[in-house]
């Protein structure tokens, strides 16, 4: 079944007027820190609490003027205050006090949505391991089968990476929501460093120790790459996936729609067409934090070089974050699980897999290491080629193990008799 994603809280933060309600916000937290200050009296704060109002279409009417997009927006702001109103407006300020310190509250109210996708596939992947914490599955190194696992195993190990990378995505969230009103290069030169602490407390932020005209961009740089792994592990989640959902392994499909279809021309394809879309967005969302990277370059205490990437990155990478979480949860809640198949393929060609096992049965028998693995690797091999691993070690004299010895080297239980202790540090 295909998710129907219909969730649009984090475009809406992004979009161009609500932008301008971020600015709207921290101007006027500046004029409740100058009415703290004894600045501002209180009638003039009270009315510009209740007047300061905008349109976009005058903004932009304006900015096609005086090609200043701050500038037009506190002309269009000025114009609804009245002249004694709006002298107190920008008082002290420059610029990217607004536009940085309104980024960081859209990126702290985009962040909100985000956490909450991480805590639903955190979810969603604990349930889903336990739930399969015992059905048998085979493990593959170098795309190659290699021993025993159990598909729950899996999913703990992708419950610990997407666990880990939502505490580096907290630690980038907690040093990005940071505010700034200090005025040209950061330097307090005509505006109390008291109004940066007032207004951003009032904004549910925290003051920056020093900003340079702009708040320095290691921090936006460190958030996009926390957007960046997060993506990168849904892309290596999907790809296994992808693998799994192979015609020849089939051992988990995405779920499919009763009316859905594979392909135009053949009728019996089931393709995991949302993986493939997951990973690449994945390479998208890895291109922004690039970007975010070089962004961390500017001239002297600013340039604008990094604001137009910004426009661009920063939306798309959360708005695609937050797309690429909820369609991934959705695979997993839909995700069909083949257990027979897991099964099966763990038996392939008479049980190779359980090579080591009889490894150590003939070391502890008498054999040198070298010897038990030439005998071994003989059998295993000529299974490969179309004999049966078990059956050759039954008929070779060479083995002086028993039936018995034989038979418990296939024991698959064997090779969980320890992942109880795994499960249990994530309970």
């Amino acid at each position: 079944m295909i998710e129907r994603y219909s969730r649009e809280e984090i475009k809406k933060i992004w979009d161009l007027e609500v932008k301008f309600a971020y600015y709207l916000k921290v101007e006027l937290a500046v004029c409740e820190a100058y009415y703290q200050l004894g600045v501002i009296p209180g009638e003039n704060l009270r009315e510009i609490r209740e007047k300061a109002s905008f349109t976009v279409e005058r903004i932009d009417e304006i900015e096609r003027e005086v090609r200043h997009d701050v500038i037009a927006f506190l002309t269009a702001v000025n114009e609804s205050l009245g002249a004694e109103n709006a002298k107190y407006m920008h008082m002290g300020m420059t610029s990217s006090d607004v536009i940085d310190t309104a980024f960081a509250l859209q990126i702290k109210d985009s962040s909100e949505i985000i956490l909450k996708d991480l805590a639903e596939l955190i979810d969603v992947l604990k349930e889903l391991a336990f739930k399969y914490k015992n059905t048998v599955c085979i493990g593959r190194s170098h795309g190659v089968h290699a021993e025993v696992t159990t598909f729950g195993f899996k999913l703990l190990n992708w419950l610990d990476e997407i666990t880990r990378a939502n505490e580096s995505f907290k630690a980038a969230l907690e040093e990005i929501t940071v505010g700034q009103i200090s005025g040209p290069v950061g330097t307090y030169s005509n505006i109390p460093p008291d109004v940066e602490e007032i207004a951003c407390k009032e904004l549910g932020l925290k003051s920056a120790k020093i900003s340079t005209q702009i708040i320095s961009r290691d921090r936006h740089a460190k958030f996009m790459a926390s957007l960046a792994l997060i993506a990168s592990l849904i892309e290596q989640f999907a790809t296994e996936i992808r693998h799994l959902q192979k015609t020849e392994v089939r051992e988990v499909e995405e779920g499919f729609g009763v009316h859905q279809k594979g392909s135009s021309a053949m009728p019996h394809k089931k393709n995991p067409v949302l993986c493939e879309n997951l990973c690449g967005l994945a390479r998208v969302v890895r291109s922004n934090a690039l970007a975010a990277f070089e962004n961390i370059n500017l001239w002297h205490e600013r340039d604008i070089s990094h604001s137009s990437a910004e426009r661009i990155i920063f939306p798309d990478s959360l708005i695609l974050i937050d797309f690429m979480l909820h369609r991934f949860c959705s695979v997993m809640k839909n995700l069909v699980v083949h257990q027979d198949n897991m099964l099966k393929n763990t038996h392939l060609y008479g049980g190779i897999v359980y090579s080591q096992k009889v490894l150590l049965k003939l070391i502890e028998k008498g054999h040198t290491r070298e010897d038990a693995y030439r005998i071994v690797q003989k059998h295993a091999l000529n299974a490969l080629n179309g004999g049966n691993f078990k059956q050759e070690l039954l008929e070779d004299r060479e083995v002086n193990l028993s039936a018995e010895e034989i038979e418990s080297c296939f024991d698959v239980n064997d090779y969980l008799k320890n992942i109880d202790i795994v499960f249990k540090r994530f309970e």
